[in-house]
């Protein structure tokens, strides 16, 4: 699923080629991502395209010979000028007069080919990491023949069409390594690997072939380009060297920023700094209309939070307004806005809070998570890896939030995009931060073998690498719950033990469950209050916020009709919450079921029986209320597999069923044995919202 989706695409036709081409947005001006060499297709400026059409209209297309468009035979097929022909059948299309161009690598050939010879058309020019013939290769590719056989089989001599015969993926896996030096580039890697895996190496030998452009005929288009040009290039580029970029910006006229430390693809290792430059170049060559503003003295400010909130479940948002309320308490002159998408939306809205309007631009992270999902399935680790579009267009949200309006502190609850880039641009941080969690550490699934298990150590040792050096990022980290509740684990082979190295670098709140037990001692008072009778057996069935738990929901329904034979006056209450449709689920006598509900805490301290998925907040809730329940965690979540029974045992809590292996006659049977069952949990603690608040109130 992507971050953000077209406005427009389809194809257009060139002497017999087919260009398929996406628009997005509706901005002015327009820019164009231009294609590369063919063995990656337009989706690899997928995390340009969702920050840069929130600002301007974006216009994108497969290259020749890869994604969607036509795979012409022959050499003449790809040369730089087809390319650039292209570009401009693209441009008539889709109805664009004229454009800022962004080239990568090979692009920016036919980018300084389009500027020099189709003027009246490009109004700017980004080239980033240009493969242009300005200066000599690297030197461990000048000897490495394409053509020839060879024996050697290592480093660039896999740059070799029988080698690419013999061992494509080798290839594939050689030359994106060399493209992502950087450290912890595992995604980026195995994107570029998963690209070009979709192009054949026949059509790639033959766009390989093409992409000669005569020295002199080069320089001579360098001289012809009247237009700005900006060139941005790693320092410690594996593929091209960075000379070729001081090289192009000097031959036409242009302005060159280096990016020290970076490899042949900073638009993904470093895609927001490459966005912003974009960004400032874009408007310095068409500046934007311009806006009122205003600016209000330091000392005349009011005190302002910006509160981001986990959107991947409602168990955050419960948490979080629990924290805001007592963060009021300690500054009652305090004004909290929230970052926020739907469910989180859902429940704070219920509560009157101030919802930014900047949180219109946010990309839903719950339907990338339910776009994930199988059958009771979420490969929760993987899933976050994939989403890494939606993370970014979300921190550029976020970091644009942060520029134009100033705040005296930012809380972040498990917003893991904003925690991670602001490690990765520390100097985008401008004022406090506060950031939660409730659990630490990735943790591999067993199935996922040997190669899972590297992933998610590298992911591990990026962030304790982080945090040792820019320990100022977050002035305040707070574990959400005890020292006891972290799992007896390591973040992999030679990395630290997950707990002592938590206990060094966190605080400890305790849980934070939103709301006072003691509150609900009167369960007769409340179940009165509810609408539920003496007589009744109540099971409350209840899967979170996201549209994951569908599957789990059908099959408790149908189990209903035989737990109801072995459970007296049982009556069963579906909560399908706010992205299930409730309509969509089966119906049966003494079961009704429930869209959204506030306050579900409330109904499932009434509960004689709760049913839920394997999430953490709505299991705490019940131990907080001191009732059975069965959960489900999904298969290959690894916070419902590992983090969260492991705390769920600490506590004593709840039976742990295996979805796979729960027919509804099983299930039934759980229900009868654990309905009104009593319970000798240990106690959660009530003061967590508060003791989190004074510590995040000590910022302000």
């Amino acid at each position: 699923m992507r971050a953000l989706d077209p406005v427009d695409d389809g194809f257009v036709e060139r002497e017999g080629v087919r260009l398929h081409y996406e628009v997005y947005g509706t901005g002015s001006p327009t820019v164009v991502l231009l294609p590369t060499w063919s063995i990656i297709h337009s989706r690899h400026w997928k995390l340009q395209i969702p920050y840069l059409a929130r600002h301007y209209r974006v216009v994108t297309w497969d290259g020749r010979g890869c994604g969607r468009s036509s795979r012409p035979v022959g050499v003449e097929a790809y040369t730089p000028d087809q390319f650039a022909a292209d570009a401009v059948a693209v441009l008539d299309e889709t109805g664009t007069s004229q454009a800022l161009f962004v080239g990568l690598s090979a692009g920016a050939m036919w980018g300084v080919h389009l500027a020099a010879y189709q003027p009246e058309r490009v109004l700017g020019l980004v080239t980033i990491c240009p493969a242009v013939p300005l200066v000599p290769g690297l030197v461990e590719r000048i000897s490495v023949p394409f053509e020839e056989p060879i024996e050697d089989t290592e480093g660039w001599s896999k740059f070799n069409r029988h080698y690419w015969e013999r061992d494509y993926r080798g290839f594939l896996e050689f030359f994106f390594g060399r493209m992502f030096t950087e450290a912890h580039s595992t995604k980026a890697v195995e994107d570029g690997v998963g690209w070009g895996l979709e192009i054949e190496p026949a059509t790639l030998v033959v766009a390989t072939r093409a992409l000669v452009y005569d020295v002199d005929s080069f320089r001579a288009a360098c001289a012809q380009v009247r237009c700005p040009v900006l060139v941005i290039h790693g320092d410690e580029d594996s593929v091209r060297p960075h000379a070729g970029g001081v090289a192009l910006a000097a031959a036409t006229n242009g302005q060159l920023v280096t990016i020290a430390g970076a490899s042949h693809g900073p638009h993904v290792r470093d895609p927001v700094k490459v966005n912003g430059l974009v960004r400032q170049f874009v408007d310095s060559v068409v500046p934007p209309l311009g806006h009122p503003r205003s600016w209000t003295r330091a000392l005349r400010r009011r005190k302002r939070a910006l509160y981001v909130s986990s959107p991947i479940g409602l168990g955050h948002a419960q948490r979080d307004v629990a924290i805001a309320d007592e963060l009021r308490k300690l500054h009652p002159d305090l004004q909290i806005d929230w970052l926020a998408q739907h469910p989180v939306t859902t429940v704070l809205a219920a509560r009157g809070e101030r919802i930014h309007p900047a949180s219109s631009y946010l990309a839903s992270e719950s339907a990338v998570i339910e776009s994930e999902a199988a059958e009771h399935d979420l490969h929760a680790f993987q899933a976050i890896r994939r989403m890494d579009d939606t993370l970014v267009n979300n921190f550029m949200v976020f970091a644009d939030l942060v520029t134009d309006e100033p705040y005296d502190l930012w809380v972040g609850d498990e917003a893991w995009d904003i925690d991670y880039f602001l490690h990765e641009n520390p100097e985008l941080k401008n004022t406090a931060f506060a950031w939660m969690t409730d659990f630490v550490g990735w943790l591999p699934m067993p199935d996922g073998g040997t190669h899972e298990a590297a992933l998610t150590a590298d992911y591990n040792a990026e962030m304790i690498e982080q945090r040792a050096r820019f320990r100022r990022i977050r002035d305040r980290s707070i574990f959400v719950g005890d020292p006891e509740d972290i799992v007896p684990e390591r973040f992999g082979p030679d990395l630290p033990a997950i707990r002592a190295w938590t206990e060094e670098n966190f605080d400890f709140a305790g849980y934070v469950t939103g709301f006072d037990p003691s509150a609900y001692a009167d369960r007769e008072s409340l179940r009165a209050e509810l609408g539920y009778q003496p007589d009744e057996q109540v099971c409350v069935v209840t899967v979170g916020g996201s549209g994951v738990g569908s599957s789990l929901l059908n099959k408790v329904i149908a189990a209903h009709p035989l737990a109801a034979q072995r459970v007296a006056g049982l009556r069963t209450v579906v909560v399908a919450g706010p992205r299930i449709e409730a309509g969509s689920l089966p119906a049966h006598p003494g079961l009704e079921v429930r869209g959204y509900v506030p306050d579900l805490y409330r109904h499932l301290a009434a509960a004689d029986l709760a049913v839920v998925q394997g999430g953490l907040t709505t299991c705490m809730e019940l131990t907080a209320n001191r009732r059975p329940f069965l959960y489900f965690p999904l298969a290959h979540h690894f916070e419902q597999n590992f983090h969260v029974p492991y705390r769920l045992n600490r506590y004593g809590a709840g039976r742990r069923m295996d979805y796979r292996e729960s027919d509804p006659d099983s299930i039934a049977t759980a229900i009868a044995d654990e309905i009104g069952r009593s319970t000798d949990y240990r106690v959660v603690e009530t003061d967590g919202a508060g003791r989190a608040a004074a510590m995040i109130g000590e910022l302000l």
